[in-house]
Parts: structure tokens; sequence; C-alpha cells
């Protein structure tokens, strides 16, 4: 092959490279700092989420049974935690994770003054979930995914908690204007969150369609 020929070739093959889509970070699209607890639980905890976020409604769609080890990771205030709670029973265990120490503690107290004696709030940190190896039967992600950094390698970790069966839920925003939640910038589109948790071992088995602004997809290990 002449040595023009092999310049062309190089050219249009650089060329094609260059025209690809930039490959997707599996890292977060923002981060926010969540120590204003006060703040957070004005936001959180507003009662007009309800009328969005369908809390009942999302409990009953995960099929959360009595007895049922459930992780929220990302659990922020406490937002589900006394329907999760109830749903599990007093012989199930709602682990409420998140990575602020405030939060934690806010976790605890509110746990204590709901009277939720089931409700477990456990201190992750940003790389490891801190759940026990094998015990969980159901992790709800809910608004969280996005704010993960090295997506693959935390889903292994998370892998390793579930029990056989076990499955995680992930409850995220669309990629679009809507009348609440973060900016389209913020968000990652559904086939991003499919392709990562494909990737990192699952299979998509379920999507119930009860949410207005947020794909609601549930995955179980392949």
């Amino acid at each position: 092959m002449t040595r023009p020929r092999i310049w062309v070739l190089v050219a249009l093959f650089g060329g094609a490279l260059a025209c690809r889509a930039p490959a997707a970070s599996h890292e977060a699209t923002v981060h926010h700092d969540f120590a204003d607890v006060a703040h957070w639980a004005a936001v959180f905890d507003d009662p007009a989420r309800d009328a969005w976020q369908k809390p009942e409604a999302l409990v009953a769609a995960l099929g959360v049974r009595p007895g049922m080890v459930v992780a929220d990771l990302g659990a922020g205030t406490g937002y589900f935690e006394r329907r999760l709670s109830a749903a599990v029973g007093p012989e199930g265990t709602v682990f409420a994770v998140d990575v602020e120490p405030g939060m934690v503690a806010h976790l605890r107290a509110r746990a204590e003054r709901e009277g939720t004696d089931n409700v477990v709030p456990v201190l992750a940190s940003a790389t490891n979930p801190r759940l026990p190896a094998g015990a969980v039967d159901l992790i709800v992600i809910v608004d969280t995914f996005h704010h993960l950094d090295d997506r693959l390698r935390y889903l292994g970790r998370l892998k390793r908690a579930l029990r056989p069966g076990g499955r995680v839920a992930i409850v995220d925003w669309r990629k679009r204007p809507e009348p609440v939640g973060p900016p389209p910038a913020h968000k990652l589109p559904r086939r991003q969150v499919v392709a990562e948790m494909e990737a990192a071992g699952y299979a998509l088995i379920e999507e119930p369609d009860v949410l207005p602004y947020q794909y609601f997809l549930i995955f179980a290990p392949r």
C-alpha cells in the first residue's frame, strides 16, 4: 500500500472516531452539600411532594412484604422510612443509608420519634454502602442514582449485599424539563441507567408506570 493511501485511511479512521458521541460518564452529574439538614428537610419532606412522588403507590409497586430486609440508599431525611417500616413489619428491617453524618443523626431521631424500631440508620461512604453481605432483599435508590460516583464499581458492591432473589429499584428523573426536580443537566437519561446496570451485571425485570416525572426501574442480578 502506498504511503499517500495509508495516510488517507488514517485520516478517515481518525475522523470517524472524532465524530463518535462521547462515552457516557459513570460519575455523578452533580455534587450537593447536604450538611444543612434543616434546609433539606424542608425540601425533601415538603407535603406537596406526595402528589408527584406517590410514596404509597411506589412502595406498593415495589412488592415489599412483611419480614423483608430493605435498604433505602440515599435515605436523606427519611421521607420513605415510615412507609417502608410499615410494609416490612416488625419482623423486617429497613436500612436507612446516607453518607452525610447529620442526615444519619436526623434519621435516628426521626425513627425514635415515629416509633419505627425496625429502621436502622447506616452511615455509608461515597464508595461503599456499608450494607451486610447477602442480607438485603431489596435496595431502593430514589432520586440518588445521579449523585453516585464510579457507578459501575459501586453497583458491584451493591450486588454483594443482595440475598438470592434480591432486587434493586431505581427511581430517578426523566432527562427533560419538568415542573419539579433538578435541571436537565443534573439528570441521567433512562437508557444510560439501564446500560450501566446491564454493564454491572443486572437485568431489567420490571418498570412500574406510576410516577409522572420519573422513571421507575427494577433490576435483578444476572
